[in-house]
């Protein structure tokens, strides 16, 4: 039982967990039992932090219900090991050093040292954000909804947008809310800083302590937070732009608005595909531009150590950092003045195999059990299910029930990472000690 078979593994035993109490008469608004291929998606969707679901979650399912929902997401969004090891450490286990490497591991974190700190600082951090973000959304909410129901819907709304899971209580998810500041602001923070990562959010807030405490020591950051913030904010960028052009002369969204409701409207949607999957004008009557876009933007999503899905934004410009090389006629891979290793390197470029070849087979497969709906919704749908982002074209609920269960699938590769599954079906690699000779081919 390697540690990437135990992460797979829990993962599947926390979705099952969460099917069955979904299942139960408590979690349903009807008070009647559930129906197993709805728990299982719903489970699924919240354990792997992803948003898509095949029935309203406000309407069919009870405040337990909801409950669980919430449990299964912050579950999801920490990860299975952070998860359990934190609830470990609070019965008095030891850390043991089986612990740390499962951390390591999940985490993406280089070395062991310091893994139990990491840990405790990760669960501060989330609840810091999430309790803030959900007294930030109250005052919206509560004189809308009530008081009870309104904290719960800041509650909900605040731990879904942190862990970048995209569910809502609103049939229409955040349409209404559109051109609403507060909650456009708050929302977009949480995904952004549940997206970029623990780490980085750690190292924005010792320099901004160090600059507080009067310290004018010059910060060397790190090329991870480097590439992450810089990537991020160019994405994003980028999105608002894209979005902006293409969708205000759409009659279906943002055609009637003025330019400041168009552009915070871009902006929000330019967030949502770094894997949250809230939005706030219907995707269904987006064009098809639109779409691709929000596609790209999809696969490439969040960073690693965050709650998102996706390729990463440190594995595409790892990609694209190897591209520019190669055009240029050099040898090493060069970001910041560092050198990137070559291991890196070869992890960069199966991620994104591995990542296409999964995407391009559930595509297909769903194409033909469902012909009827065109190729690129098929494709917008699966690159947001394994992305883990949640965006819909509104035909999720329509699909076939095998569809539905290659949706399922591809939630579940997109949450535990497509190397790390790979890792726990092959087991740890035999090491060679065996060297080849080189040959050169034609590439190009």
């Amino acid at each position: 039982m390697t540690v990437a078979r135990t992460v797979c593994l829990g993962f599947i035993a926390v979705i099952l967990v969460g099917m069955l109490l979904l299942l139960l008469p408590i979690s349903h608004a009807d008070g009647g039992w559930g129906n197993w291929l709805v728990a299982l998606f719903t489970s699924t969707s919240a354990v792997c932090v992803t948003g898509l679901v095949v029935v309203d979650t406000g309407s069919y399912y009870s405040f337990w219900g909801q409950l669980f929902i919430t449990a299964l997401i912050q579950v999801g969004g920490l990860g299975y090991m952070t998860a359990t090891t934190f609830l470990l450490l609070l019965l008095g286990r030891k850390f043991g050093l089986r612990d740390k490497v499962a951390i390591q591991q999940s985490l993406d974190k280089q070395g062991m040292a310091g893994a139990d700190q990491l840990l405790r600082s990760i669960i501060s951090v989330t609840a810091i954000l999430e309790l803030s973000g959900a007294f930030a959304m109250m005052p919206v909410f509560m004189p809308e909804y009530g008081a009870r129901q309104g904290i719960w819907m800041a509650v909900f709304h605040s731990i879904s947008a942190f862990n970048n899971a995209g569910f809502g209580l609103l049939p229409d998810s955040l349409i209404r809310y559109a051109t609403s500041l507060p909650i456009n602001i708050v929302i977009s923070t949480l995904i952004i800083l549940g997206g970029i990562g623990y780490q980085v959010i750690m190292d924005c807030y010792l320099w901004g302590r160090d600059r507080l405490q009067g310290r004018r020591e010059r910060a060397v950051f790190s090329l991870n937070f480097k590439i992450v913030i810089s990537t991020t904010i160019f994405l994003l960028l980028l999105g608002t732009v894209l979005i902006f052009f293409v969708e205000s002369r759409n009659p279906g969204t943002l055609v009637g608005l003025s330019w400041q409701d168009q552009l915070l409207i871009s902006w929000f949607q330019s967030v949502m595909p770094r894997t949250a999957g809230f939005n706030s004008l219907d995707y269904a009557q987006m064009s098809e531009v639109g779409w691709f876009i929000t596609i790209v933007l999809m696969f490439i999503g969040a960073s690693p150590g965050g709650t998102g899905g996706g390729l990463k934004t440190t594995t595409f410009r790892i990609l694209y950092e190897c591209t520019k090389t190669a055009l240029q006629g050099k040898d090493e891979v060069v970001s910041y003045q560092r050198q990137i290793p070559f291991p890196l390197i070869l992890k960069a470029v199966g991620v994104l195999f591995g990542s296409l070849v999964t995407v391009l087979t559930a595509s297909t497969l769903i194409e033909l059990a469902d012909p009827a709906v065109s190729l690129l919704q098929v494709l917008f749908e699966v690159v947001s299910g394994f992305a883990t982002v949640g965006l819909s074209t509104g035909i999720t609920a329509s699909l076939t029930v095998f569809s539905k269960l290659v949706l399922i699938a591809v939630m579940y590769v997109g949450r535990v990472g497509v190397l790390l599954l790979l890792a726990a079906v092959l087991g740890d690699p035999a090491r060679s000690t065996v060297n080849y000779p080189e040959e050169n081919l034609l590439v190009g």
